[in-house]
């Protein structure tokens, strides 16, 4: 079932699940992400709740990523669609994205009361106005010129900041002007392909090895940007790769290699040096990229944490897949995988942090926007919105 366009345009407010997934509550537009605190639903006053995000103008986002960002790009530049139980608790069909529900970036949209970003790549009335999604699944930092790698996605941005203006300035006005150009934020959340990939034929002090030269293609995007008169950076590093219930299903493993918490200490290592690295180059660019401003966003802590507390927020899962093959511990088997004959499906995904072994619920992107939102993750800790009111 293709995805709605017009779901995007509208759906401007989040609602929630309630204990059946099939009655939606509307919540109010100054507070998107608010739970009703009943025993069935998530109990978000565990943690700050700092969402009443304010923009005295139009916020306009560029995101570049992944498919825990990707809102409809496979789908747009493939044909392929990822076929149900995608979709399933707010689009109520498919939607293009790798989730039972709405994605990281969708709930950080509506925190600004702005609609959800078009992908770059669709071709049935785009509205580009609020910015772009970059974004695509499977999409990694290298290798370079392979769609869509990182630096394919910084072309076409460059395409779109050189087009986007005089498109705009010819009427066309679903298009971002000159002037929003300078105020927009550049959201970049990859390297989780990356480093996966690399655990699949090489050893661990190999993956180490490669990360500078994935850390080099994230600063090669931002001073692209930069260069192009972008000044707003707002940089997620990777989560906790040895807590995929993909890779706790596949990784040849020994018990030593499990962490308290049953996630793969190995997998988990190599992505906390990768995120001191991407740390480091953005203390660097902070000095280098003049008045830019630079948030670097510890992703990696807030999902351990979610996984390490699950039953506090609310989870009875942490580490199976809501939707996959194979029961416990993780439901997770390669060849049947989530939307694929023969797969299986939990009843209730709120009850779930992973939806498919490798992209987290709807519930549990709730908690990480959340999270992100508090500022209490972010350096230096500025809200999201800084970049629409300054």
């Amino acid at each position: 079932m293709p995805r709605s366009t017009s779901l995007q345009k509208t759906h401007k407010y989040g609602v929630f699940f309630s204990h059946s997934e099939q009655t939606q509550t509307k919540m109010s537009a100054k507070n998107p992400l608010l739970f009703s605190s009943t025993p069935t639903m998530i109990l978000f006053f565990f943690f700050p709740l700092l969402i009443n995000c304010q923009c005295n103008r139009n916020p306009v986002i560029f995101i570049f990523g992944d498919s825990n960002s990707d809102t409809g790009a496979y789908y747009s530049g493939l044909g392929l669609m990822f076929g149900v139980p995608n979709g399933r608790t707010y689009f109520n069909q498919p939607s293009g994205r790798l989730c039972d529900g709405r994605l990281l970036i969708d709930l950080l949209c509506e925190s600004l009361n702005t609609s959800y970003l078009t992908p770059y790549l669709e071709p049935m009335d785009p509205d580009f106005r609020n910015g772009v999604n970059f974004a695509f699944s499977g999409a990694a930092t290298q290798p370079r010129y392979k769609p869509f790698s990182l630096d394919v996605q910084i072309l076409q941005f460059l395409r779109f900041r050189a087009r986007s203006p005089e498109l705009f300035s010819k009427g066309y006005k679903d298009f971002v002007d000159e002037d929003a150009f300078k105020d927009a934020i550049h959201i970049i959340d990859i390297g989780q392909n990356d480093l996966a990939g690399s655990f699949e034929y090489l050893s661990y002090e190999q993956v180490i090895k490669n990360i500078s030269s994935f850390i080099k293609e994230i600063n090669y995007a931002m001073q692209n940007i930069y260069q192009h008169g972008g000044r707003n950076f707002w940089i997620h590093n990777t989560g906790p790769l040895g807590c995929l219930p993909q890779k706790l299903a596949t990784f040849d493993k020994k018990g030593r290699d499990f962490d308290q918490y049953g996630c793969l200490k190995s997998l988990n290592d190599a992505a906390k040096q990768f995120n001191d690295q991407l740390r480091l180059l953005c203390e660097e660019l902070r000095s280098e990229l003049k008045n830019s401003t630079i948030v670097y966003v510890d992703m990696f802590s807030i999902k351990y944490d979610l996984i390490a507390n699950a039953t506090t927020y609310g989870f009875e899962s942490s580490l199976m897949a809501c939707c996959g093959y194979g029961g416990q511990p993780y439901n997770y088997n390669p060849n049947i995988t989530c939307s694929r004959a023969g797969y299986n499906v939990c009843e209730k995904g709120s009850k779930y942090i992973s939806w498919d072994g490798v992209h987290y619920t709807e519930a549990a992107n709730a908690v990480v926007a959340s999270k992100i939102l508090s500022t209490n993750y972010s350096t230096p800790q500025i809200k999201f919105d800084y970049f629409c009111n300054n």
